[in-house]
């Protein structure tokens, strides 16, 4: 088995090579945990970034070759804001969500993601409190023992330093980087911004060369955000009749929604459909648990886009109550970034879904789930407001 694995980041501004670096350790912690062989190393392409792998299991041999498809550039840069901006940032993206009724929709279907959305601008509107009420006091002190104009400056001065003071801490309270996540998703009111979109044409010229190349299965992963943009890469190259059937699509912790229940998202709507309607290999994983994505939710019936004649995708549980020891799941007990990423790492009591097998074992993607019916608990409920065609 051959295979070309093109992993799509979500909104990671972090460059490529931390990829790298966790699939060499949780794979080797999987294989050790499974029983079979794994290795990483040189790839024979060097296009881009990337990395080698090759399994062993059961007697059966794999091989994967890996590339990250970039697109870090754009996060980073709509990322480069000053705290004015993000605090306007905060009221756009709010309006885009509440005034387009879009907030209430998602929250029919899962409450913990929406939940995380609106994690940032609590953090950041208690950041302002706590900076405002810092500095009335420093200059009602100062006014106190002084006059009332010079406690005005100190008022201020203590303000914009207790938010610059909280923006040093974002490391850990990651409301900024929140913040400009559901930004950057919600500009333009869903719609792709013109950086992004050409991104994705790149994305589908690299893919379709790779397809001509000989490889026994050419794997699409997209994890979070970088789900949509994979299905949007793949569906167009569905319509300009260059996607191959080898080529198959794996999405990850998905968070389709957020930018499919916005007006402007017609472009992804519309991707949704045409992917569907092809009826090309789709599996999409991801978990209950996980409070950043819209678990067991169907992308394609959720956001009212699917065909007349029905498709879409292998909706799968990666069941993190049972692939979990409960010390792990103790580990990761509020640890929502963590738990996000879980898809991409190692299992303590492994079930169906093992990242690993997927992108490097023997079976293509198809093979392995081949039979596989919908993880129960799979949502339909078509709760968007805008729908395609």
């Amino acid at each position: 088995m051959r295979r070309r694995v093109l992993y799509i980041p979500g909104y990671d501004p972090i460059p490529p090579r931390r990829y790298r670096e966790l699939y060499r350790r949780e794979g080797a912690d999987q294989a050790a945990i499974s029983g079979y062989a794994l290795e990483t190393g040189a790839r024979t392409d060097r296009t881009g970034f990337g990395w080698g792998a090759s399994t062993v299991t059961a007697g059966q041999p794999g091989r994967a070759e890996f590339e990250v498809l970039v697109w870090s550039d754009i996060v980073a840069a709509s990322m480069g804001q000053s705290i004015a901006a993000t605090y306007g940032q905060l009221a756009r993206t709010a309006w885009a969500y509440i005034g387009s009724g879009a907030l209430w929709r998602l929250m029919r279907l899962r409450r913990g993601p929406v939940l995380a959305a609106l994690y940032p601008i609590a953090a950041l509107l208690g950041q302002a409190l706590a900076a405002g009420l810092a500095g009335w006091l420093a200059g009602w002190l100062v006014a106190l023992v002084a006059t009332w104009w010079l406690g005005l400056p100190v008022a201020l001065a203590v303000f914009v330093l207790g938010l610059r003071q909280w923006r040093k801490l974002d490391g850990r309270i990651f409301a900024h980087y929140l913040m400009h996540d559901y930004a950057f998703t919600a500009q333009n009111g869903g719609a792709y911004p013109s950086a992004l979109q050409a991104r994705i044409d790149a994305f589908a010229d690299r893919i379709a060369e790779v397809a001509q190349e000989d490889w026994d299965e050419v794997l699409v992963v997209g994890h979070s955000s970088g789900a949509y943009i994979a299905v949007s890469t793949l569906a167009g190259l569905a319509r300009q009749g260059r996607l191959p059937a080898h080529v198959a699509l794996l999405t990850l912790g998905h968070v389709v929604p957020m930018a499919s229940f916005l007006p402007g998202a017609r472009a992804l709507r519309r991707d949704l459909h045409d992917l569907a309607a092809v009826q090309q290999v789709w599996v999409d994983v991801t978990a209950p648990g996980d409070a950043c994505s819209f678990g067991l939710c169907d992308p394609v019936a959720v956001s009212r886009c699917v065909p007349a004649d029905g498709g879409g995708p292998l909706v799968l549980s990666a069941a993190f109550t049972r692939t979990l020891s409960p010390e792990k799941q103790q580990s990761l007990r509020h640890r929502w970034f963590q738990l996000h990423f879980q898809y991409l790492c190692a299992f303590d009591r492994p079930g169906d879904y093992d990242y690993f097998q997927i992108t490097a074992g023997p079976l293509t993607l198809a093979e392995r789930f081949a039979g596989r019916r919908h993880s129960p608990g799979r949502i339909t409920t078509p709760a968007n407001r805008w729908h395609y065609p």
